[in-house]
């Protein structure tokens, strides 16, 4: 099937010799082909404030994992180090996503909090721990929804990761909630 054929019932495709003879051509563009329908600089650009959300929640589920104190918080400390151990996985995946666009992750703690959009924050005491890490799971799951949204059929590789990110982040908010209560906490 040559280039630009269509039948009345299956989608447009390219013949083998177009898609080898295009890759061929734009072997320098990596990971971005023709096909690619966002914009890669963009694209990056958002990813950066991700992997910034990702790495403070990284900080703030490890700190509270480390200084959570009290008679019931052993599992409370268990719990928020298994969170920092799948926000890794994701700052990983992210900066994974932003090296095959073509960018490079940023890593530097310089601004890392302006470029977050969750914050660092602590806890005297492990319920206000426990809302810390329930607010900023809040923020992701609400960013991080936009964000499906917006990559959608133009960059489907970004958004099905935002999405299983987003199933993750989903997961800590209900465990979050769930230890709220169980600790007699408050919410607002």
């Amino acid at each position: 099937m040559a280039e630009g054929s269509r039948t009345a019932d299956k989608p447009f495709l390219s013949d083998v010799k177009t898609l080898r003879d295009r890759a061929r051509r734009n072997i320098a563009e990596g990971a971005v082909t023709s096909t690619y329908k966002g914009d890669p600089k963009q694209t990056v650009e958002i990813l950066q404030s991700v992997l910034a959300t990702e790495i403070v929640c990284i900080l703030r589920y490890t700190m509270h994992a480390v200084t959570a104190t009290g008679i019931a918080s052993e599992s409370v400390k268990a719990e928020f180090a298994q969170h920092a151990k799948e926000e890794q996985e994701h700052m990983m995946a992210v900066a994974e996503r932003i090296n095959q666009l073509g960018g490079q992750p940023n890593f530097n703690p310089e601004g890392l909090a302006s470029r977050s959009a969750s914050e660092y924050k602590g806890g005297p005491d492990l319920v206000d721990m426990i809302i810390e890490n329930l607010v900023a799971e809040r923020i992701a799951v609400d960013h991080y929804r936009e964000l499906v949204h917006y990559f959608g059929e133009d960059d489907p590789t970004t958004a099905r990761m935002i999405k299983w990110i987003l199933s993750v982040e989903e997961e800590h908010a209900n465990d979050m909630s769930d230890l709220l209560a169980a600790h007699g906490g408050r919410a607002g």
